[in-house]
């Protein structure tokens, strides 16, 4: 899957969130168990890799331009629940990033081995915080943006989108 299907790439992301989501959660009961093991550092060392770097280009790819493009595209009508709705999923944007750092603060240490500053807590916070954002994602926004959105915009947002990622390296 490519730029070419901006939409859909948004989805995948969202399945790879929920992968990284899950080794959170199974993170959290291996800890228990094991403490801060070489796999319980590895598994801390790839989630911090996703979240610091994939999870913060899919919110400017959302807020940057596929918000805009879907409000763009209800011009002269009204679209207060288009407008209600991507403010608030900005603001789940800016929630989960809180989330992150506090989640990451106990992140670090765990990857050098050290799970003293793990809080169980803070993992669970952001499980749901995540799952409850990515079901409002496929349920509302993406299903609106597939109707609302032609092929030129969509085209727009990926060529956006890939040159978000290359900026970054």
């Amino acid at each position: 899957m490519g730029f070419e299907v901006p939409l859909e790439m948004l989805a995948a992301c969202h399945g790879r969130m929920t992968a990284q989501l899950a080794t959170l959660r199974r993170l959290d009961a291996h800890l228990a168990q094991h403490g801060a093991d070489p796999a319980a550092q590895e598994a801390a060392i790839a989630v911090m890799r996703y979240f610091d770097l994939a999870a913060p280009h899919h919110h400017a790819d959302e807020e940057q331009d596929l918000f805009p493009a879907l409000i763009e595209s209800m011009a002269g009508s009204d679209a207060v629940c288009l407008r209600e709705l991507t403010a608030a999923l900005a603001a789940d944007h800016r929630a989960l990033e809180a989330a992150w750092q506090r989640l990451r603060r106990g992140l670090q240490p765990l990857a050098a081995g050290d799970a003293s500053a793990w809080h169980t807590g803070d993992a669970a916070d952001f499980i749901d915080c995540h799952e409850r954002h990515i079901a409002r994602e496929d349920a509302e926004l993406l299903p609106m943006a597939q109707r609302l959105l032609g092929d030129a915009e969509l085209d727009r947002i990926g060529r956006a989108m890939r040159a978000r990622r290359d900026t970054a390296r």
